[in-house]
């Protein structure tokens, strides 16, 4: 899945590198940090973002994720606070950065499958309500599918959109629905596997609290660590 280089000057081993890269986001340390066993730290620093750039690590993500059981699917966000060396980025575009009482923050929205992996990751600023994109997130969801959410994704759009596709949002109502809905409880308990995930996710120092001032490489970062997180799965099950 990684780029070949068959001419030119031997590059430093990949292996070596992405050993660097995943210390960097799990240690949350600067890259002018990286141990020398890693090897030059701009080496790692521009293989990271030139592999970002030439979709490298969208690709490993789509790659891992199309074995995921989309039987049962469940959304959720996550709020991460900015750290001040992220909140020096131009204005000049949308950088998923928003105020709140806390600062900056970003909000991550995940959708993983019945097993808690990932199946699809998204950027939005922190303020930003959580139904905004839901529809965006749950546009694959399959026939027959069920999705699990909490009573932020309680809307009717939502839920009509989701019957559209012959699948069912169990979703508890929110206390001013006044039209009866179907809803689990008993089902709606497998919902803490979207908790569990951010769990994980933000054992990386560097999902934890966003350094990056491009969204793009913040992304970056929190798809590696879920490709990590699905390695991890198989290596428990092997």
């Amino acid at each position: 899945m990684l780029p070949k280089k068959p001419r030119g000057v031997p590059r430093v081993d990949d292996r070596r590198v992405l050993n660097g890269i995943f210390w960097v986001l799990r240690s949350g340390a600067p890259w002018r940090g990286l141990p020398e066993q890693y090897g030059p730290r701009t080496t790692c620093y521009n293989r990271f973002v030139r592999w970002r750039k030439a979709g490298v690590w969208d690709r490993l993500m789509d790659a891992i994720t199309k074995a995921h059981d989309g039987k049962v699917q469940m959304i959720d966000t996550s709020i991460v606070r900015v750290h001040q060396q992220g909140a020096t980025a131009k204005r000049d575009r949308d950088h998923s950065l928003g105020r709140s009482r806390g600062g900056l923050t970003t909000k991550i929205q995940a959708l993983v499958d019945a097993e808690g992996r990932p199946i699809r990751l998204m950027l939005t600023a922190g303020q930003k309500r959580d139904i905004a994109s839901a529809a965006d997130m749950t546009a694959d969801l399959p026939e027959g599918a069920m999705l699990l959410a909490d009573k932020g994704y309680d809307a009717n759009a939502l839920r009509t959109a989701i019957r559209e596709r012959r699948a069912w949002a169990n979703i508890p109502p929110k206390a001013n629905r006044k039209e009866p809905i179907c809803f689990s409880p008993f089902l709606y308990k497998a919902r803490n596997l979207v908790e569990r995930f951010f769990n994980k996710a933000k054992q990386f120092r560097r999902v934890a609290i966003r350094y990056d001032k491009l969204a793009e490489n913040y992304l970056a970062a929190l798809k590696l660590a879920s490709v990590r997180i699905w390695l991890r799965g198989y290596e428990s099950t092997s």
